[in-house]
């Protein structure tokens, strides 16, 4: 739901009130209301269901379908929203409003492709809209296409520089292109026009949050919370700056909040990281385990729970936990580092207790592709794998930040390629690990 309903008892009440010319004018007014006016919802509806139902000419009746399909969008009831927009397109193929408004809808409903041919045409229709071209920015925006964004945004600003909302959306694309400094002036800009902006606060928050401005974040991030106390995103987006500022008791006391208000998987993950710091290790499980239980595809919770399950000793869980974070996402480097440490700590612990300690870094039961396989039953090639792995850790530890980040991509290209070049014509599996051993070597002296 985008907004609460009330029910129409009191819109009835308003209009049985008027005389006849009065209420016609009325009901007009409450069917035309903006989504942030004192109107709701379900008044909107009932008013433009009103003025639909009297009978108008095509043009007349696709505006009133356009207003009645945004209060439904507004009040989440997508399959009335598009059934008004689509009628209201078929009467006016020119109500450039409607396109705008489906684009929208389309947006919101995850159909970026319909939803940017809505809003092309809703530009193309009328060129001077500015709501048109912040809608296709938000298109561009959630493509990720974010210089496109960045254009269609500037120039609704030359024609509307009073729009909150467009300085709010331009800051966004600027914020994921990675241009903090220029997204805190346009959240800046956003917050002068409408200073009473929750959200604008919080995503000027995270901007300051990336520039490593801790003081700002944490200030903006209070501001929101003053402006809205009852949204849960702007507790647990404190929540987080504390926990990065080492502040893990505040940082509960907001998770907490958080979770009170909304119990959301990614709240409950937040607050288990911050129990791990403070080393409680049976609360930090039990988040994530309520935080598995809410989105069992959630791969961040089965990797940070596997790291509690290892610091509390249970190796065997921890260890199905970064396996299946790994079976979630493939490309979790974080899973993959914890599962080669654990599988490295276990073969210490067998090589003390007598086992072969030349074991490859992979677990050779759960082996699925060729080439694992093959070093799974190749001696040499177990032996050449655990060195590499070796090699490389001595590696890491030589470098600075930039040529850790470095080596890891290197690293993650080599297991590719040797995975999709392994049974190939001319591929010597034997010898593209020497090689590699050879390179790391020299790497870490």
């Amino acid at each position: 739901m985008r907004s609460t309903l009330p029910l129409l008892a009191a819109l009835l009440a308003v209009l049985g009130a008027l005389p006849a010319q009065a209420q016609s004018s009325a009901t007009a007014d409450i069917c035309a209301a903006s989504d942030d006016s004192a109107q709701s919802p379900s008044q909107r509806i009932a008013a433009c269901t009103t003025l639909i139902e009297a009978g108008k000419d095509d043009k007349e009746l696709s505006q009133l379908l356009t207003k009645r399909g945004r209060a439904y969008w507004y009040a989440n009831k997508m399959r009335q929203a598009f059934a008004d927009l689509d009628r209201a397109i078929a009467l006016d193929a020119g109500n450039a409003r409607a396109y705008r408004e489906r684009a929208e809808a389309n947006r919101t409903a995850g159909h970026l492709e319909r939803a940017l041919a809505d809003a092309d045409k809703a530009v193309k229709l009328d060129p001077k809209d500015p709501k048109a071209l912040d809608e296709r920015g938000n298109v561009f925006n959630n493509m990720t296409q974010y210089d496109r964004a960045i254009d269609d945004y500037n120039e609704a600003l030359r024609l509307d520089p009073k729009s909150a909302q467009t300085f709010m959306d331009l800051g966004v694309a600027l914020y994921f292109k990675g241009d903090f400094k220029s997204a805190i002036a346009s959240y800046d800009e956003s917050i002068k026009l409408r200073p009473d902006s929750a959200r604008a606060f919080t995503n000027r928050g995270a901007a300051h949050k990336s520039l490593g401005q801790s003081e700002l974040a944490l200030a903006d991030e209070s501001q929101a919370i003053k402006l809205d106390p009852i949204d849960p995103i702007n507790y647990d987006n404190r929540g987080l700056s504390y926990q990065h500022d080492g502040d893990h008791d505040r940082a509960i006391a907001d998770f907490d909040e958080a979770i009170r208000l909304r119990p959301q998987a990614n709240f409950l993950a937040d607050r288990g990281d911050s129990y791990i710091a403070k080393k409680d290790y049976d609360r930090a499980v039990a988040d994530y385990d309520r935080a598995i239980k809410l989105d069992p595809e959630f791969a961040r919770a089965y990797n940070n729970r596997g790291v509690a399950l290892r610091r509390k000793g249970e190796l065997d869980r921890a260890m199905a936990d970064f396996e299946q974070a790994l079976r979630l996402a493939p490309g979790f480097d974080d899973a993959k580092e914890n599962l080669a440490d654990l599988r490295e700590e276990r073969d210490r612990r067998g090589s003390a207790s007598g086992e072969n300690s030349l074991a490859p870094t992979f677990d050779c039961k759960t082996a699925s592709l060729a080439v694992e396989k093959a070093i799974c039953a190749d001696a040499d090639l177990s032996r050449l794998d655990r060195q590499i792995d070796d090699a490389y850790r001595a590696a890491l530890a030589k470098l600075d930040r930039r040529g850790v980040a470095r080596l890891k991509r290197e690293q993650r290209a080599f297991i590719a390629k040797r995975d999709k070049e392994f049974g190939r014509g001319g591929y010597d599996v034997k010898r593209a690990l020497e090689k590699r051993l050879a390179q790391l070597r020299d790497m870490g002296g």
